[in-house]
């Protein structure tokens, strides 16, 4: 791909993902806030749970092939991508037969009940077309064809939730999650086939193979370790606190990280594929890792301070959610930490790009440490809130991938984020006065879309030189 390709297809590339991740995150939180209205926290505590396992079975289902096809130089073979999938496979059927075994011992130990071991074998199924999935998508990326990769994405989450709510209406409780999940998984494959067509085959090449784990192993190292530092322990947590309280801690991290989601992930999912390009080019990455950093903050930084200011009030005035007021201060420590985690990820995601994962690791075995040692000690002195004590101390780590990046390729870091920082100080002062005044429904529904604009207008005013030379390449 021409070096000049490559540029425009980053940008194109961001903003799909983050028109998508904006619709997305539109329907997901707005049907989770119905969905939080309709159903009890227990429920929730269960899906969480029951979602980790899942998520901590499927990190075993690729070892690291996908990544490396997508970090590869040159085009993968017809060889290649027959064995990632053969193997991938074996691996998927193997797992969903022993977990359909051990189902029955899964649910009496978290005490689940048959509608919660429905919701099980549910998600395993979920699982196996998910899995069919993965070749044309790694296709895609590798062409750095997001807009067409957000299709199926955005048809499986408007199916996911839209029957997950009618089901819910019905009063099908935690079974609502589990036929949602089959829609989604059905209706996903379908889409990226039709978008991407890929003939299957089965085969193992012994040459391809070699070359996959080489770069895979490594990767999914780094992938499992997260996997221990956060899934595993919302099943650890999901045996000693009631499932009411791990509803608690989901819902709290589930929209203190909504900022994450609107704009990080679009970001760290184009910047692999893309960094592994221009790898041989520091000063291209230097640039490239300081219009991260500017866009992230441009970001994360005013939609963060606007959830902190009107998370309380919204809990407060809207009926039958104020059963969700013990979960607020863990909500305050998530939002903190999620802002240090934005900049890290991007950072660690940087150093996977140019082949140093062994770096990666060793910054991972750190926090899976942290997170194992500080969350058990905190629990048991604060109870649910001492899994966002622990967050918030670990966030504060982040600092460590951001100081070895910069003794590898020299960028900025103060002068990139100043500008943002100061406009959503700002903002946050309005806020401020604003709720000193009142904190009723309907000043709420004025202030928020008028403190949306005068952002905007001073993003405008002020930062206009910096925001449009960037928007069509990057120098």
């Amino acid at each position: 791909m021409e070096f000049t390709e490559i540029k425009g297809k980053i940008v194109s590339g961001v903003f799909a993902l983050t028109s998508r991740t904006v619709i997305l995150q539109v329907i997901a939180f707005v049907s989770t806030f119905i969905l939080t209205i309709l159903l009890s926290p227990s429920i929730f505590g269960i899906f969480f749970v029951v979602s980790a396992v899942i998520s901590f079975l499927s990190y075993f289902s690729d070892i690291g092939f996908a990544a490396a096809l997508i970090q590869k130089k040159e085009e993968p073979t017809r060889e290649e991508y027959v064995t990632s999938f053969t193997i991938q496979q074996i691996l998927v059927g193997s797992i969903v037969i022993i977990s359909f075994i051990l189902s029955p011992f899964f649910s009496s130990f978290y005490k689940l009940g048959d509608s919660g071991l429905f919701l099980f074998k549910a998600l395993l199924v979920s699982f196996v077309l998910s899995s069919f999935k993965t070749i044309p998508s790694i296709i895609l990326e590798r062409k750095l064809d997001f807009e067409l990769l957000v299709i199926p994405q955005i048809l499986e989450t408007i199916i996911f939730y839209s029957s997950a709510i009618i089901m819910a209406l019905f009063g099908w409780g935690i079974v609502s999650f589990a036929w949602a999940a089959i829609l989604r998984g059905i209706v996903g494959l379908i889409a990226i086939y039709i978008i991407c067509p890929w003939k299957l085959g089965l085969g193992i090449s012994v040459h391809a193979l070699k070359h996959l784990l080489s770069f895979g192993v490594p990767f999914q190292v780094n992938s499992i370790l997260a996997l221990v530092k956060d899934d595993l322990m919302t099943i650890f947590l999901g045996k000693i606190l009631p499932f009411s309280q791990v509803g608690y801690i989901g819902w709290a991290k589930k929209w203190a990280e909504v900022p994450l989601r609107l704009i990080m992930d679009s970001i760290v999912r184009v910047t692999f594929p893309a960094y592994s390009r221009l790898q041989a080019d520091s000063k291209i990455l230097s640039k490239a890792i300081e219009k991260s950093f500017f866009f992230l903050a441009l970001f994360i930084f005013p939609v963060n301070i606007l959830m902190v200011f009107f998370i309380n009030p919204f809990v407060q005035i809207i009926p039958k959610y104020s059963k969700w007021e013990p979960a607020l201060f863990s909500f305050y420590l998530f939002a903190f930490s999620s802002v240090f985690a934005a900049f890290s990820s991007t950072v660690i995601n940087a150093l996977n790009a140019t082949g140093r994962i062994k770096t990666t690791l060793i910054i991972m075995v750190i926090w899976t440490i942290l997170t194992w040692i500080l969350i058990p000690i905190f629990v048991f002195f604060y109870g649910y809130n001492g899994v966002a004590i622990s967050a918030f101390i670990i966030s504060f780590t982040g600092i460590i991938p951001i100081i070895i990046m910069k003794r590898i390729i020299k960028f900025k870091i103060f002068s990139v984020l100043y500008k943002p920082l100061i406009s959503t100080f700002f903002i946050a002062c309005m806020m401020f006065f604003i709720l000193k005044l009142s904190t009723n429904f309907k000043t709420i529904f004025i202030s928020l879309p008028a403190l949306v604009f005068i952002y905007g207008l001073l993003v405008w005013m002020w930062m206009r030189k910096d925001i449009l030379p960037y928007l069509p390449k990057i120098k």
